[in-house]
């Protein structure tokens, strides 16, 4: 096959432009009544021209002429006579033994032209019939430029150019060579093969889509045929082995084209001035329901047709006159596609409207949502991920946020439309929150049950810490949304402490259980472990005995409350340690003044019973009554350094004690 990338569009002059097929006509009339020494003697009429012929030449080769002169010299030829008076003189000519020249504009009126007059090889060698197919294999299915042009005469001479099977061996050659084009490395190599992955996750653009067609210039000549011609091409694509992600893009090309175009919408619009608008609009229906046959269905389409695509499909749909069954098969595409679109995809309702109800696009949103819910019960939906619930009830509570401001959307309808999406498949509720704020800022007028019955579907426990705090300072929001607000952010910030704080005691416990039995260590390692929140963030098991000041620099706990690292140690720490300090230190004073008096009274007790003392103080020093390891975990490393020096001179003077008193 030719390069159809790189070539230019092909001129070729048709001989009906010029005058002299009759010229030569008459001129081989003229030589034959010289040669024969016989006038015309038969007249064949044509649309109403007359044309005065020999009989012997014709009746050597038409058998359909040999047959009529038979009854009558004066023939006249049926109006479905193929080519009309044009091509009937290039068939005389071909008669008087005039060398005819084929070519691709006149190569199919000749071919059914010599199948109506029956110019076969029962009355001739060489007849034309045969010379008209040879032209056709040898020739013009071996030219993509050909094969369209003939393709396109075809058109013109239905039916009887589809009886002789030209317009298959069109089809099937062009389908042939568009395979080759793709699959052709040498034409590839430097560029790849047209697709749609610029188009992923944007609106659809008709002009885009239409710069990108033109770069292959033999897409753009496959989406300019006639749609009955490109459906065949497509079927023929598909059964002759060209992947999907080839052909889809070739049919949402030739859609944007006769579909979509703006350009396109002009043209139909003259059409309809010209032909009335009901002509015009079943021209584009019928092109837009043989798309949707065309095109994969369910969750094949998904990885090469956008989403987008449909929703524009949808939306040129409510202009035309489409069909029940072809309406419901787009909207069962859009729905098994749903989870994939964006909410800039979405129909809005149009400006203006004055009842937002019976606006067709709030219609047919609510109708695929409906499909959409009803098939993810069934089997067909099996396919689609598990999130797909969760994010068409975003992608919904989203669409809710951008209509509740018009004034026309009454509360009995914006409490149908949220009671669309149940209540498990929402996630997070804080689109819906905005959704709500945004109705009751449009209707500030609305009663406290009114505003009580639009704000129930609202859970707070969903809501983020940030949706949570304007929920509380919304003075629109109902005074009982208010106080759940307020009472899930204490529970959300009560946690946090509590979380944070088990975290610390869990780290603190796992440097010191090696050295230190402890029954609330072991509490805390059999049931606190997976609660733990620095775990969980981090994964690592080596990094539950990570230091005090990496603890504070991920900020877990701290960002979940929104305090300060100083404010968050110290409120909450500082004043523990501080006790437990002063609580350490109290025992050990008494602990060192009860050694006392009883070596001052027993000064010949063994050295052995005050090491069991000093021992015993030592771990209650470390562990008193379960809390002092909590009390250093929850310190910065200053304060840590200061309560073991402090510690440590204790221990000095007991030892001191000691040594006084055994000598």
């Amino acid at each position: 096959m030719e390069s159809t990338s790189t070539r230019a569009s092909p001129v070729i002059k048709s001989p009906f432009s010029s005058p002299s097929t009759g010229f030569l006509l008459r001129r081989r009339i003229l030589a034959w009544s010289q040669e024969t020494g016989l006038p015309p003697s038969v007249c064949v009429r044509v649309e109403g021209r007359s044309f005065e012929l020999h009989k012997s030449p014709l009746a050597s080769k038409c058998g359909y002429l040999k047959k009529a002169f038979l009854k009558t010299a004066d023939v006249e030829l049926p109006p479905t006579f193929p080519g009309g008076s044009q091509t009937f003189e290039m068939v005389a000519l071909f008669s008087y033994d005039f060398p005819l020249s084929l070519d691709p504009f006149t190569v199919v009126a000749i071919r059914c032209a010599a199948e109506f007059l029956e110019m076969t090889e029962d009355y001739a060698t060489s007849n034309l019939r045969q010379r008209s197919d040879l032209y056709i294999n040898q020739v013009v299915l071996q030219s993509w430029d050909d094969t369209l042009i003939v393709l396109q005469k075809c058109q013109m001479l239905l039916p009887i150019s589809e009886d002789l099977l030209l317009v298959s061996r069109c089809v099937e050659s062009l389908a042939f060579m568009a395979c080759m084009e793709i699959l052709d490395p040498e034409q590839r190599r430097d560029r790849p093969v047209i697709s749609l992955q610029a188009l992923a996750g944007r609106a659809w653009n008709s002009e885009i889509v239409k710069e990108i067609a033109g770069l292959d210039l033999w897409i753009k000549d496959l989406i300019a045929l006639p749609f009955e011609f490109f459906k065949r091409i497509i079927v023929s694509l598909r059964r002759q082995g060209m992947k999907e992600k080839y052909v889809s893009p070739i049919i949402l090309f030739y859609a944007n084209k006769w579909v979509l175009s703006k350009k396109t919408h002009k043209f139909w619009e003259n059409v309809a001035e010209q032909n009335g608008a009901d002509d015009a609009n079943s021209k584009v229906s019928a092109i837009l329901q043989g798309i949707l046959e065309l095109l994969p269905a369910g969750e094949k389409a998904s990885p090469v047709v956008p989403v987008a695509f449909y929703f524009a499909l949808l939306s040129r749909s409510l202009t035309l006159q489409l069909s029940e069954e072809s309406r419901g098969k787009l909207h069962h595409q859009v729905a098994s596609l749903l989870h994939f679109a964006r909410v800039e995809d979405f129909l809005f309702p149009q400006s203006g409207v004055k009842y937002i109800t019976s606006s067709p696009e709030l219609e047919t949103m609510e109708k695929i949502i409906s499909i959409h819910l009803s098939k993810s019960e069934t089997s067909y939906m099996a396919s689609t991920p598990l999130h797909s619930g969760s994010a068409v009830a975003e992608l919904w509570d989203r669409y809710l946020s951008q209509i509740a401001g018009d004034p026309n959307l009454g509360p009995g309808k914006f409490k149908e439309l949220i009671e669309m999406i149940p209540v498990t498949s929402r996630q997070t509720h804080d689109h819906l929150y905005e959704a709500m704020n945004t109705f009751l800022l449009e209707h500030p007028h609305l009663s406290s049950e009114e505003k009580a019955s639009v704000c129930k579907y609202l859970n707070c426990q969903k809501l983020s810490q940030e949706t949570c705090i304007q929920a509380v300072q919304n003075e629109f929001m109902p005074l009982r949304l208010i106080v759940q607000a307020l009472f899930v952010q204490q529970l959300h910030t009560h946690q946090a402490f509590k979380d944070c704080s088990e975290s610390f005691r869990y780290i603190n416990c796992r440097e010191f259980s090696g050295t230190i039995p402890s029954s609330r260590c072991q509490f805390l390692k059999s049931e606190n472990i997976g609660e733990t929140p620095y775990k969980q963030a981090t994964g690592m098991e080596e990094n539950i005995s990570a230091p005090l000041s990496s603890v504070l620099h991920n900020g877990l706990a701290i960002q979940s409350t929104g305090l300060s690292e100083g404010e968050y140690e110290s409120t909450s720490f500082r004043i523990q340690a501080l006790e437990q300090e002063i609580f350490s230190l109290k025992q050990s004073l008494q602990r060192k003044n009860s050694s006392k008096e009883s070596a001052q009274k027993n000064p010949r007790i063994p050295s052995f019973r005050l090491l069991r003392l000093e021992r015993r103080a030592t771990v209650t020093k470390r562990n008193p009554v379960g809390q002092a390891r909590s009390c250093i975990g929850s310190m910065s490393w200053t304060s840590q350094r200061k309560y073991a020096n402090r510690i440590l001179k204790v221990f000095r003077r007991i030892v001191m004690l000691g040594k006084a008193n055994l000598r």
